[in-house]
Parts: structure tokens; C-alpha cells; sequence
């Protein structure tokens, strides 16, 4: 009798471990391969994302990927212009979040934190000076929010004009196969200006929206008025 006890409670654990293995198995090829969020920590793409943004990630957005892996199954599109994606950093091999601004054999300048692309130089429509969501003693106290165009899509950026940064350069031709990352807060950004150009297979999926957002500075108070909203 109790070796029939011990024997079904075995079957019983064996079977409920293995349910409970598939099923993990199953949601985490979900998020490695389908869609996923990440935890922003930084502000280096204010005033478009801010810190404690959970934002969501499309990973089928360009291609099917082996779960786990950036070996591709299948590519139907590339990025585009003015996309926010998540990559992984040709330095350290870090997620981050930065908007495409050069394509594959574009020609990309800047000066004053003014972009040219192929000789074109993109427009500017100036919102207006504001104070920080969040100062620091290391960052200026003000700076001043900008609507770039790039060629007809539209987004929010952020200058420090008296803040020392490199917001001048080039021109710079993207290689074949890369991509030419930049973060909306143009002054307080590591992006391809200091680690290069981003390849193509390194590209992890386009963030679409901003599912939920958490004051880090205030208690992790909600930003009610973030929630489930999408990025331009």
C-alpha cells in the first residue's frame, strides 16, 4: 500500500514538474522570440521615454528568430527611419533603447545638435525651455525641447545648449548591413556617436509603446497618465 502511495505521488510530482517546465519553457521562448518589455533606468532617451518607463517590445517587428538566440528563421522588413529599438550594444553587449537615424549607406553629419542626412538638413520646430522632470547636480538645470523631422516623421528631443557634448560631427557613411543610433536626449546619450554603427542581426525588436510607467524618484509613484501610451 505504501509503496503504491509513494508511486503515485511520484507520478503526480514527476508529471506536475514537467507541466510546470513546458510551461516556462513555452513563456520564455514567448519573450526571447514573439515579445517582450524593457525597464528603462536611464533618461537618455527623454523626453520620449523616461526613467522607469516598462516599454514594449515587438520582436516580430522585423524578423522570427530563434528563441534564445539572433539566429534568423525568417526577415520580412528592415528598420526604419525614426524607429525606437531595442539592440544590444556593440561594446558590451548591454540592451538599449535608441531611435534609427542612419540607414544603410546614408550619409549622416550633425552640427549644433542640427542632423543632415545625405546633405539634407532635417527641421527643427522649438517647443520651448522647461526644467528637468528629474535634476541632478551633474546634469544643466534646464534644457530645451525640440520637434526634429526626420524627412516627414516627426518626434520629441531634448538639447542642453550649455552642456558640453559631442553635437557636432561628421559626415559619416553607414556601412552596408548597420544602422546609426541616437537617443532623443542628444546631450546625455551613449550612442552610435561613441560605440559606432549597430549591425543588422544585433537589432532584438522595434518598441512600440509604453506599457506602464513607475516614478523611480518619487516612491515608484504610477505616471497614470504614461500608461499604455505609444511612442512617436
Amino acid at each position: 500500500m505504501e509503496k503504491t502511495w509513494k508511486a503515485n505521488a511520484s507520478t503526480f510530482i514527476k508529471g506536475w514538474v514537467g507541466s510546470i517546465l513546458i510551461a516556462l519553457f513555452i513563456a520564455t521562448s514567448i519573450k526571447s522570440a514573439i515579445a517582450d518589455w524593457n525597464v528603462v533606468p536611464t533618461g537618455s532617451m527623454k523626453p520620449t521615454i523616461v526613467e522607469g518607463d516598462r516599454i514594449f517590445i515587438n520582436k516580430l517587428a522585423y524578423d522570427l528568430k530563434v528563441p534564445y538566440t539572433t539566429w534568423h528563421l525568417a526577415q520580412w522588413d528592415n528598420p526604419a527611419r525614426g524607429d525606437i529599438v531595442v539592440f544590444f550594444s556593440p561594446v558590451d553587449g548591454k540592451r538599449l533603447v535608441k531611435r534609427v537615424i542612419g540607414l544603410p549607406g546614408d550619409s549622416i553629419a550633425m552640427s549644433h545638435n542640427r542632423l543632415s542626412i545625405n546633405g539634407r538638413t532635417m527641421a527643427y520646430e522649438l517647443i520651448g525651455p522647461e526644467k528637468l522632470d528629474t535634476p541632478r547636480a551633474t546634469e544643466p538645470p534646464r534644457r530645451r525641447l525640440m520637434i526634429e523631422n526626420l524627412a516627414g516623421r516627426k518626434h520629441p528631443m531634448a538639447i542642453f545648449p550649455t552642456a558640453p557634448s559631442l553635437n557636432s560631427f561628421g559626415p559619416v557613411t553607414v556601412p552596408q548591413g548597420h544602422y546609426f543610433m541616437m537617443g532623443d536626449n542628444r546631450d546625455n546619450s551613449a550612442d552610435s556617436r561613441f560605440f559606432g554603427f549597430v549591425a543588422r542581426d544585433r537589432i532584438v525588436g522595434r518598441a512600440n509603446a509604453v506599457v506602464i510607467s513607475l516614478d523611480i524618484n518619487d516612491h515608484y509613484r504610477p505616471r497614470w497618465h504614461r500608461f499604455f501610451t505609444w511612442l512617436p
